[in-house]
């Protein structure tokens, strides 16, 4: 049975900040994102993406060199299958199907999150943890219903398909950095980031060679710096955030708090992007971060009471 940690204090942990952070970066990157599309295909833009943000990683990382080892090859591959896989599904369903629809289908992850891992770990969160995941889903349809929601369609369907994939996702970053796969080897969190990056980057650089030429080459100095933010912020730090909070923690709580991610996309939409949000998706929002900040308690008495036994 893998170990988890438990933060030293009750209440919001250095580990939990980390995942705030990665989440309100996350958030940014649907606005970053949008803008880029525009201009290039968006396989071509997350090819430039993963694989820059690797390089920047590699270079950081070269300034300290570690040789990368057969077991953080195989971990990162498996993790960036599962990454490749999700974002190739998520974003053939958001262009499927309305944003609305899709903001509230796939944060259902939040609750496929705790049903795999108990799968996998054969402990399963007390049931009132899945009350606060109901809660926050039933907030993130608060936030996100002021535009209304269309005819389901099959883009809705490819959503419920990626909320499952999300959530083996995040399952299978902690398999294959701190589970049974990695059982007494040693693994460096800053290589499996930086080849998980480059794996996805080249899957999406195979899937749309001339879309990533196309997008190199007509990307003017405002593209490149949304590129920038998007490497930087939203993918090196996002990225290594997540990898060394999901090895500190539970997966179940990792997806709690990515389930902040739809306030920080409305609230940078709102103060960058100059969107406007009713009063009621600002009620979806504080309902979604009471539903968080509930269950983050529950979960942490449940792995200490797990440590204890």
């Amino acid at each position: 049975m893998t170990q988890l940690n438990v933060p030293s204090k009750k209440g919001i942990s250095s580990v939990d900040i980390a995942i705030l952070g990665a989440a309100a970066v996350w958030g940014a990157s649907y606005l970053a994102s949008r803008e880029l599309t525009h201009f290039a295909s968006l396989w071509g833009m997350m090819a430039i993406r993963f694989i820059l943000a690797g390089a920047v990683l590699y270079l950081i990382r070269f300034l300290r060199p570690v040789k990368f080892s057969k077991t953080e090859v195989l971990s990162s591959l498996g993790i960036a299958v599962t990454l490749a896989t999700v974002m190739t599904v998520e974003t053939t369903g958001i262009y499927l199907t309305s944003a609305t629809n899709s903001g509230l289908i796939i944060s259902l992850s939040i609750l496929f999150t705790p049903i795999i891992e108990g799968l996998v770990s054969k402990f399963w969160m007390p049931r009132m943890f899945y009350a606060s995941a109901i809660g926050a889903i039933i907030g993130v349809g608060v936030l996100i219903s002021g535009n209304g929601f269309t005819e389901p369609n099959l883009g809705d369907l490819l959503m419920i398909v990626a909320a499952v994939l999300r959530a083996v996702h995040t399952v299978s970053q902690g398999y294959f950095t701190h589970g049974k796969f990695t059982k007494g080897k040693k693994v460096d969190t800053t290589n499996i980031t930086i080849l998980q990056l480059v794996f996805a980057g080249t899957f999406f650089l195979i899937l749309d060679p001339i879309g990533t030429a196309n997008a190199a080459a007509t990307y003017g100095l405002r593209e490149w710096f949304l590129m920038g933010v998007l490497v930087i912020f939203c993918t090196v730090y996002g990225f290594m955030a997540m990898l060394w909070a999901i090895r500190k923690t539970s997966a179940s709580r990792v997806a709690l708090l990515q389930g902040t991610e739809p306030v920080w996309a409305v609230v940078i939409a709102v103060v960058i992007g100059g969107e406007l949000m009713s009063a009621i998706g600002w009620l979806g929002a504080a309902v979604i971060i009471a539903a968080c900040y509930w269950g983050l308690g529950i979960e942490n008495r449940a792995r200490e009471a797990r440590l204890i036994k």
